[in-house]
């Protein structure tokens, strides 16, 4: 199999994770179970962040974000990556349209889908990480897999049977 084709079957498999999501109301996409911070909102805003921001960043493009920004009405915390937030910044993340998360990341699946469907050289190093080099394609993999687990976490959250106090 090519690496083009396991990109485009991990995109379809994020794609698909986020299609079976049900739909969560204001109160539940903001609760924290057991007082952590990172709530349903948190952790699906994060998914089209980490999605948007880390392929502009290798890709040379514009984040999808600029589209999105001012539905969200986040501010400046918004505009991050959500890596290293304190509790107080994750609690910040406060949102109600579950619709409008799956719009962002749909868009920034999309973007990575198209940037997939470009690339000659997935063995071309875009970056580094504990000062080892990252190829393009571990980068594109590891941002997939982080959204399938951040995914995942909704998932077992959406299915707690009392999940909102």
């Amino acid at each position: 199999m090519k690496t083009t084709d396991t990109i485009r079957d991990l995109i379809g498999r994020v794609e698909h994770s986020l299609s079976q999501l049900r739909d969560l109301s204001p109160q539940e996409l903001n609760t924290h179970p057991g007082g952590h911070p990172n709530s349903p909102a948190w952790l699906l805003w994060h998914v089209g962040r980490e999605l948007d921001m880390q392929l502009a960043h290798i890709s040379g493009g514009e984040e999808v974000w600029a589209r999105h920004r001012d539905r969200f009405n986040l501010g400046d915390i918004g505009d991050t990556l959500g890596y290293g937030h304190t509790p107080e910044e994750a609690r910040s993340v406060l949102l109600d349209d579950h619709t409008l998360l799956r719009a962002y990341i749909r868009e920034a699946l999309s973007a990575v889908a198209a940037h997939a469907a470009r690339v000659t050289d997935w063995g071309e190093v875009v970056d580094t990480y504990d000062g080892e080099p990252v190829t393009r394609q571990v980068r594109v993999t590891s941002l997939l897999l982080d959204a399938l687990e951040h995914l995942a976490q909704v998932h077992y959250i959406a299915g707690m049977p009392s999940m909102v106090p």
